[in-house]
């Protein structure tokens, strides 16, 4: 017993003793003031310990950003990766994608080498009718050196006014010197529909980039034109885009769907969050084969898209599973910035959700979406046709194609790069602009050789790049994919990645063989069962082979 007693009078004079060590000047505080035991309101806690924060923190923090920091982080807690608060830089880039508009040059940008570095002129800005193309550099914006600017800079100095003139000196691939450029700013509408060309004879294709507020009407058009160059079928390309306003996925739906029809139906707690969308006006192209390409990078109002058009049989879906972002946000304007906050989650018309997020609840108690990449038996929905559809974690196509293989080599890749990617980036645009100042190539469908991949090799280590070159070999896929895409990019252009992608692209050419033997939407439907059957059994085999049979 006195041992025991002895025993825990040195554990208490232990902890004393770390405790005047480590806190004790904090431990006499509380002593001192302390307290009564008992519940303290919300409100008060957050007074008490902010007051406490600005008064004794041993670095000064100014109350605004003492309070901004408390939204930031009350919103974080919340954990959903849509819900955050927008500075009215954030706010202002935001009214831009989804009004598809802005004052500026019209060009797309990319920082390269600690340069500003033209990836795209938009068609028909003021960019493109001065004459500047893709690859050039800004070395100057109205007489100030651009070097190791970020984008957010370069992007700044760019606007102004209508009217007002911006003068540029450019570095041009191939020029000796700089070449001044006086560019006048003007308002400049992004297109939502990125391209629109004839695939085949009688397929159509085209591409949505994203859903600003005139994307639907964009569509119909570029679909009615193809109609008139004699295109029975369409492609949606739908891969890449992340989604924008709701309004205008319903609206892209509406477009192949029958009067009556669901679209999507949101669910939340505020009044006029749940809300049912359905489809208003007559199908524009009826009878006609739809197939709409998706991947990961496919979220948010192109899922509503895919998600409608396949629950109700009218279109196949190809590619691979979409991102899974399955909630609606709205936005809130506040004084200096905007709250953007999920008010509902978004189910499809078979009552699906497609969200990535943790399980939720349904109305009937059971877990529709699991975790990201969880293994879980996903919950099977019945489309209009009595197809099995599934729920959670993105929307499955109905026919998958895909390399995973590839995926995970390059993944595998950039690991072995590690802090060298940006360096790999920088070097392959490079080459990719000693190329087209030598005027090499004449294709786009150019063969990517060893010695290409060599020169490639040798300007990374030249920029003190140590990967071995074992482990550079070992992914000459990957680099031969990189080298494709940013060549074909900076030397031939958006048409001629187009090109290059009509008989390179795996996804493209499915969706064209598909599109190019249907005859009805039901037609379709049958063939890509087939198919998909066949890919399943194919790749079944390939597993089941044993080395040596």
């Amino acid at each position: 017993m006195g041992g025991t007693v002895k025993s825990r009078a040195l554990i208490v004079a232990g902890t004393l003793g770390v405790a005047l060590v480590s806190g004790g000047w904090l431990l006499e505080r509380g002593l001192r003031g302390s307290a009564r035991a008992g519940h303290i309101s919300g409100a008060a806690l957050f007074d008490q310990v902010s007051e406490h924060v600005r008064r004794d923190f041993v670095d000064s923090i100014g109350d605004d950003q003492l309070y901004q920091d408390a939204v930031t982080g009350m919103l974080q807690e919340l954990g959903d990766p849509h819900t955050a608060y927008l500075t009215p830089e954030r706010r202002a880039r935001l009214d831009e994608s989804t009004n598809g508009s802005y004052v500026g040059l019209g060009v797309q940008i990319d920082i390269r080498d600690g340069w500003i570095t033209v990836v795209a002129p938009v068609p028909g800005s003021p960019a493109e009718r001065v004459g500047l193309r893709t690859g050039d550099q800004f070395v100057e914006i109205d007489g100030k050196s651009t070097q190791g600017w970020t984008a957010d800079e370069a992007t700044h100095a760019l606007r102004g006014a209508p009217g007002s003139a911006v003068h540029i000196m450019v570095q041009r691939p191939g020029a000796e010197a700089p070449v001044p450029f006086t560019v006048t700013r003007a308002e400049i509408r992004v297109p939502a529909v990125r391209r629109s060309a004839m695939l085949r004879p009688g397929v159509g294709y085209v591409t949505v980039a994203i859903f600003s507020d005139s994307t639907a009407d964009q569509l119909r058009t570029a679909i009615d034109g193809l109609r008139a160059q004699g295109a029975r079928s369409i492609v949606l390309d739908l891969r890449h885009d992340p989604g924008g306003l709701l309004q205008q996925g319903v609206r892209v739906a509406d477009l192949f769907l029958d009067p009556g029809d669901t679209v999507v139906t949101l669910r939340g707690r505020s009044p006029g969050a749940s809300q049912l969308f359905v489809a208003q006006v007559a199908e524009r192209w009826p009878g006609m084969p739809v197939v709409v390409l998706v991947d990961r990078g496919s979220a948010s109002a192109s899922e509503i898209v895919a998600g409608a058009l396949q629950d109700h049989d009218r279109a196949v879906l190809i590619g691979t599973q979409t991102y899974g972002k399955g909630s609606a946000q709205s936005i809130f304007n506040l004084d200096g910035g905007a709250l953007k906050l999920t008010i509902a989650r978004w189910f499809t018309p078979s009552g699906r959700s497609i969200d990535r997020l943790p399980p939720v609840a349904t109305d009937d108690g059971s877990a529709d979406a699991p975790a990201p990449d969880s293994v879980a038996p996903r919950r099977g929905y019945r489309t209009t046709g009595g197809r099995t559809v599934f729920g959670g974690g993105g929307i499955t196509p109905d026919v998958v194609v895909g390399d995973t293989a590839a995926a995970a080599a390059r993944a595998a890749f950039e690991r072995d790069l590690g802090t060298s990617l940006p360096v790999f980036r920088d070097a392959l645009t490079a080459y990719a602009l000693s190329l087209q100042a030598s005027h090499t190539l004449a294709s786009p469908n150019f063969v990517v050789t060893p010695a290409m991949r060599d020169e490639l090799y040798r300007r990374l280590r030249a920029r003190g790049v140590r990967l071995e070159r074992p482990q550079y070999d070992e992914a000459t896929p990957v680099v031969d994919a990189a080298l494709a895409t940013e060549v074909t990019r900076y030397v031939f252009g958006a048409d001629g990645l187009f090109t290059r992608a009509e008989s390179s692209d795996s996804v493209l050419i499915v969706a064209g063989e598909l599109a190019l033997h249907a005859t009805s939407p039901e037609d379709l439907l049958h063939r890509a069962e087939a198919l998909a059957a066949a890919r399943r059994a194919a790749a079944t085999a390939t597993t089941t082979v044993r080395p040596g049979a």
